[in-house]
């Protein structure tokens, strides 16, 4: 048996088509074409990235932040810019950008609110 890695990420959103809307106009990610029910995938690689309903007895609301302890980051051609027009447009920023071994990196606290670190595609 040989297990390579994680190969699909989802986070369970509260309102799905504000989310869906959310990464895709704010962030930049693109819809794909087709998506299990219930969900928003966005064409993203190499792992595939959607939102989607909560699972039964999941209640995004008994939590401070949905998702902590987990560190979910995103590449990007120019994290500063998307920086710039996340803050802009009143995206709370849990992180300004710094510099670190990954390159340029922040953290923005998505609709449901995720803690996403963005970071200098290399």
């Amino acid at each position: 048996m040989t297990v390579t890695g994680p190969d699909f990420l989802a986070l369970q959103v509260r309102d799905l088509e504000k989310a869906a809307e959310f990464y895709e106009t704010q962030i930049g990610l693109k819809r794909a074409p087709t998506a299990p029910p219930g969900a928003v995938l966005f064409a993203t690689s190499p792992i595939p990235f959607a939102v989607r309903e909560p699972l039964p007895d999941v209640d995004l609301d008994s939590v401070e932040r949905p998702g902590t302890g987990v560190a979910l980051w995103f590449s990007c051609d120019d994290s500063q810019a998307l920086h710039d027009s996340l803050a802009a447009s009143g995206v709370e920023i849990l992180r300004a950008p710094a510099p670190s071994p990954f390159g340029l990196t922040f953290t923005f606290v998505d609709p449901d609110g995720y803690a996403v670190t963005v970071h200098d595609a290399s």
